[in-house]
């Protein structure tokens, strides 16, 4: 029977380590079957194929503000570049502001109930109150002005051509439309307007308002998802001309540079916009008493039309309003130079004024830094009360301070992150166009990890949301039925800011200080932004690129925090201090006598020495033979012999090994969490004296559960630390020790109910 449990128990064993080893081994498996096939496209390297193509749209647009009714009224005509080997029977466009519309499906598809007898007054609103405001098109015309069928499905439109658009050929065709634009401090959306009752004035950020070609690619073919409200963008590059008639006496900032500056700007104005271009600080373009007076003085009977052209860009935005202070200076890149500035009302002062264009400016020379020269002329900051949002060359952020000046250090910090991380748009996706409906991270992701190492170079200690290793701790050990991997669909994301955000931005920078170290990383990086700048990457092509430029094999590391929802929890789990035998006899005896003598008296011998007067060989002497002599620490001449022995087997170099006074440590660890990370351990000496050893993540390669590992010192150890620095994101930091730490948790001292 004894022998049967033996069998069954080593088996046992023997399929566990088996069963580990396996896993071990497709924690390291390549991402052959996870990633598409290189091609003449994509190529494996990550970069584009010798083949890649990708389609353009230009546009011709104009564009009023009708301030009285809040409506935007448009007409574009829209030239569209085949590239592609393929012939195009139809166009599909995308009309995202449909998703407004009072029969949207974002309204149908949104969940919601009475919580406790209690419901938020704007979602109760929103359902009782819908806004219409889905696009009126009213007219789609081919090149010689006759109707072109269309079918409008939702929030895309298809364009049915009357002669299929050939390989390298084009088509023109123009669209007429309108909308009403929304409240968006009622509907939090990326573009609405703001009203102002103390003076009457209204301030316009205007994005999603026109129908915009959907992307034709060669891995999806037409990009044709429907807009449900978090699936951002998937956009194709062209070149704008865009008229935009306002109120005489509006301000307008947009896309691109504006090119009758002399029109619609005083002389004053003008020579401002000259000297902040080499200015080493804001300038003032409108100040705070011409905004001032602008807002009192509305003038509602005259118009300015402001012109704007910008060149290979994805899309196109811009804000409106009488309220705007403006400043502006002046980025050198080489021989050009960019104009950062941002646009305000005065109730965003004394915030704006002070940090706004400073944040642009710093987080154009930062991005610049890790990806390539900022290419386009202008970077503009809008503020918006409802929204951060990100366009070409402009974006809408939020933050005010109250009403009497003052602003918390909350305030302020939350500011300047989303002036930076909607800025930083620019370059992820703005210009490595990646496609936001259905991939969000590869935007948001970079974007966020970015943001922090901005973040770093503003101030020391700045308080970012995102970025550092331990602040994703909370999300990664969360209910893994609320986590979902980074490789979601857009619009199937759960934890939408930790999944697209926070947990690919928290990656990067791991990778950056701890896996790969920051020379590989930042040349690999700088690496995918310029092979992939003005083009549509994908995933696979991250991934490639990352590995390819820096020879470090990451499919490991992709497969476990992008693919999975494991976490990361190594455990210190053992520590065992070991010393080479010396085989010099008298030493190692006087060794052992000496622990024995230290430790090895229990509490039995202690008690009764002082309990036990006399025993019976103490009593009666004359019993005493020659074995009483006996010492189990004597070096015996027989001991002797054996050890001499083994000396004489030994070489030199074995011998040499002896003579050296080292400390052995078999460290075992655990991977609890089931996502492999280096191992990271400092080692603290009884002198008082620290080291760092780094291992790579590929020591789990044969077992991704158990691990042990021998390490030599030259001192004796008093404590080891598992990720003493916090870099791996780990979950549970009580295992991290040893010996073992314990923090004490405080508990409420209870006085039975007498207050």
């Amino acid at each position: 029977m004894l022998r049967t449990v033996w069998i069954l128990l080593t088996l046992l064993i023997g399929q566990s380590v088996l069963q580990a080893q396996v896993q071990g081994a497709e924690t390291f498996k390549q991402l052959y079957e996870e990633l598409p096939t290189p091609n003449v496209y994509h190529n494996a390297a990550g970069g584009p194929g010798h083949a890649y193509w990708q389609q353009k749209a230009d546009y011709q647009m104009k564009i009023r503000v009708d301030d009285e009714k809040q409506r935007i009224y448009g007409e574009e005509t829209i030239t569209y570049y085949n590239n592609s080997p393929d012939v195009l029977t139809y166009l599909w466009v995308q009309l995202d502001q449909n998703v407004r519309a009072k029969t949207s499906d974002s309204y149908k598809i949104r969940t919601n109930k009475v919580d406790d007898g209690e419901m938020a007054s704007y979602e109760l609103l929103a359902m009782v109150n819908k806004f219409d405001g889905g696009f009126n098109i009213e007219h789609v015309k081919g090149e010689k002005g006759k109707d072109l069928p269309y079918v409008i499905n939702k929030t895309m439109m298809r364009i049915d051509l009357p002669e299929a658009l050939q390989p390298k050929a084009s088509v023109t065709f123009s669209i007429k439309w309108w909308y009403n634009v929304n409240d968006g401090l009622k509907t939090f959306a990326r573009s609405g307007y703001e009203y102002f009752p103390e003076d009457k004035n209204y301030m316009y950020n205007i994005a999603q308002f026109f129908p915009r070609m959907a992307v034709y690619s060669e891995v999806d073919g037409w990009q044709n998802k429907q807009f449900l409200g978090r699936g951002e963008f998937a956009l194709t590059f062209g070149d704008y001309d865009v008229e935009i008639t306002v109120p005489g006496d509006h301000v307008v900032a947009a896309t691109g540079e504006l090119q009758n500056a002399k029109d619609v700007l005083t002389k004053e104005q003008l020579n401002r916009l000259k000297k902040a271009k080499t200015a080493d600080q804001p300038v003032m373009i409108i100040t705070k008493e011409e905004a001032l007076d602008n807002q009192k003085d509305r003038d509602t009977k005259t118009t300015k039309t402001w012109k704007f052209r910008a060149e290979n860009v994805r899309d196109f935005a811009f804000a409106s309003s009488r309220k705007y202070v403006w400043d502006a200076q002046g980025v050198p890149f080489g021989n050009r130079v960019v104009l950062g500035m941002s646009y305000y009302p005065v109730e965003g002062m004394p915030l704006w004024d002070k940090y706004s264009t400073r944040a642009v400016v710093q987080t154009l020379k930062t991005y610049s830094k890790h990806t390539f020269d900022y290419p386009y002329p202008v970077a503009i900051s809008t503020h918006c009360a409802f929204t951060g949002m990100e366009y070409p060359m402009i974006c809408f952020n939020f933050g005010r301070p109250r009403s009497d000046g003052s602003y918390s250090a909350r305030t302020k910090y939350r500011m300047i992150g989303v002036i930076i991380h909607e800025i930083g748009h620019n370059y992820f996706p703005m210009i490595v166009n990646s496609d936001e409906r259905q991939w969000t991270w590869m935007d948001e992701g970079l974007n966020t990890f970015l943001q922090y190492l901005t973040e770093c170079e503003w101030e020391r200690n700045f308080p970012s949301r995102r970025g550092p290793a331990h602040k994703i701790v909370d999300y990664m050990k969360g209910d893994k039925n609320g986590i979902v991997p980074i490789m979601t669909n857009s619009e199937s994301i759960l934890q939408f800011g930790n999944n697209a955000y926070g947990k690919p931005a928290t990656a990067l920078n791991i990778l950056r200080e701890t896996v790969m170290g920051r020379e590989l990383f930042d040349y690999a990086f700088k690496e995918y932004a310029q092979r992939w700048m003005f083009k549509h990457p994908t995933p696979a092509d991250f991934f490639r690129t990352m590995e390819d430029a820096s020879g470090v094999d990451l499919d490991w590391f992709w497969r476990g925090w992008f693919y999975t929802t494991d976490h990361v929890d190594i455990a210190l789990k053992d520590v065992k201090w070991y010393k080479l035998n010396t085989h010099n006899t008298e030493m190692e005896v006087a060794e052992a006598k000496k622990w024995a003598d230290e430790n090895a008296k229990g509490i039995s011998a202690i008690r009764n020495e002082k309990i036990i007067k006399e025993t019976v060989m103490s009593k009666n002497p004359e019993l005493k033979d020659k074995y009483n002599d006996y010492d189990p620490f004597k070096a015996t001449p027989r001991m002797k012999e054996r050890d001499q022995a083994i000396l004489n087997n030994l070489s030199e170099d074995e011998k040499a090994l002896l003579k050296k006074e080292y400390h052995y440590y078999e460290v075992s660890l655990s991977n609890i969490g089931g996502l492999v990370m280096p191992v990271i351990l400092e080692f603290k000496y009884e002198d008082g004296t620290e080291e760092v050893q780094y291992i790579p993540a590929e020591i789990w390669r044969h077992n991704s559960s158990e691990i042990s590992k021998v390490f030599i010192t030259e001192k004796p150890l008093k404590e080891m630390v598992l990720d003493p620095y916090l870099e791996t994101a780990d979950t549970d930091r009580s295992n991290n020790y040893f010996p073992e730490r314990k923090q004490p948790s405080r508990f409420e001292l209870y006085n039975g109910g007498r207050y």
